[in-house]
């Protein structure tokens, strides 16, 4: 496994869009099928405030596996959602999921210790994130400590799905060489993350506050910004391939 220049994490985010040009249509209905999915499996009592989060893992695959089909030149349909369900790692992908919950619940859970829980309350729901209440509280701080305490599982995390699905190994194994893959290309990965934070976050405040100033409508405003979300995020979703072949090569057939 070679160290990979800085400027490879550019290279992914523009694989990203690569793929998704090529079937924009086809990979925007599968995100949305998943969203849809995933709206239907929160009315489930109790589970379904957890459950969507433990089958991130699940259902990784299957955008992964879309990805490949695009690659191949074959169409991408809505019932790839179904193919980590379908996977023999199925039952591990799940217990992977399960850490997922546990590491955040973890990193979380520490960072009351600075601002007295806000951050917690605010992301289990029972608190709302105001201007006052951010201004007189430590909430950024523990937001800061709760992302750096979570990296070294998110390292973890981050190959070790489609290393259970299409490599076959254990969890443990997969937690392993992903943390180690993220690590080696550690420079790579940091110009991805720049990158989608250039992209994906302050691309789009910007044209939300100029279009603000200009039009003064909040109706056009959504109507720019929730298909130009939605697109933004299938195409992270699809940088995602080209992160794992990078290091790993081509999945098996």
């Amino acid at each position: 496994m070679e160290k990979l220049p800085a400027a490879t994490g550019w290279q992914w985010i523009k694989q990203g869009f690569s793929l998704f040009r090529k079937q924009p249509a086809e990979l925007s209905t599968l995100f949305l099928s998943y969203m849809f999915l995933m709206m239907v499996i929160t009315i489930i009592p109790v589970l379904g405030q957890v459950l969507p989060l433990i089958l991130i893992p699940v259902f990784s695959i299957a955008f992964m596996q879309a990805c490949v089909q695009v690659e191949k030149g074959q169409r991408v349909y809505p019932n790839l959602l179904l193919t980590g369900f379908r996977s023999p790692a199925f039952r591990t992908l799940v217990i992977l999921g399960l850490l997922y919950v546990l590491a955040a619940t973890l990193a979380i859970g520490a960072s009351a210790l600075i601002d007295g829980g806000l951050f917690w309350d605010v992301m289990v729901g029972s608190a709302r994130v105001e201007a006052t209440t951010v201004q007189d509280s430590h909430i950024t701080l523990a937001m800061l400590t709760a992302g750096v305490l979570y990296l070294p599982a998110a390292m973890a995390f981050w190959f070790a799905a489609p290393l259970i699905a299409w490599q076959g190994m254990g969890l443990g194994k997969a937690l392993f060489y992903s943390f180690y893959a993220v690590r080696r290309a550690g420079r790579a990965f940091t110009v991805y993350g720049l990158g989608w934070a250039l992209v994906g976050v302050i691309f789009p405040l910007l044209l939300s506050t100029l279009m603000g100033q200009l039009t003064g409508s909040p109706v056009l405003m959504m109507m720019v910004l929730l298909p130009l979300s939605i697109v933004l995020t299938v195409v992270m979703y699809c940088s995602f391939y080209p992160t794992y072949t990078a290091l790993f090569g081509k999945p098996p057939q």
